[in-house]
């Protein structure tokens, strides 16, 4: 059964707007600003996260193969069986997308809203990659 992609396409889209409405502006903007323009490309980053593991989880279930009958028991498991059926190149940056995505869920200050900023950004590329390679492989 072909999987419904759209939300998936939406989220990283509202990332991808995020991120490039903030490269415009921050270098223009105040300080409380900066910091109000990172958290609007955090919470899509967090969006977008989300929507991709589950949808590799999604297409994982509707075609996976004998050898991976058992539901992937961590995220990190998961991520290393997208790689092993060709939905993702490598699981590491996911690891750290996850991680980052945990913090940013259960504590907050400056210095992390920075790095998450910048996950963010990196993580585009990714979550392209896979909505790409999932669409490919939708049938």
């Amino acid at each position: 059964m072909p999987l419904k992609l759209e939300s998936l396409r939406k989220s990283i889209e509202a990332l991808e707007r995020s991120t490039n409405a903030a490269a415009a502006n921050m270098d223009t903007l105040s300080e409380d600003l900066r910091e109000t323009v990172r958290a609007g490309v955090i919470q899509p980053f967090e969006v977008a996260y989300e929507q991709c593991w589950k949808f590799i989880q999604r297409w994982l279930r509707e075609n996976r193969i004998s050898e991976d009958a058992d539901h992937p028991r961590t995220r990190k498991e998961l991520f290393r069986m997208a790689a092993r059926h060709g939905l993702i190149a490598d699981p590491t940056p996911w690891f750290e997308y996850g991680e980052v995505r945990n913090e940013t869920t259960h504590t907050y200050d400056e210095e992390q809203a920075a790095a998450a900023y910048e996950t963010a950004k990196k993580f585009i590329v990714d979550a392209r990659d896979l909505f790409a390679r999932l669409d490919s492989k939708n049938d």
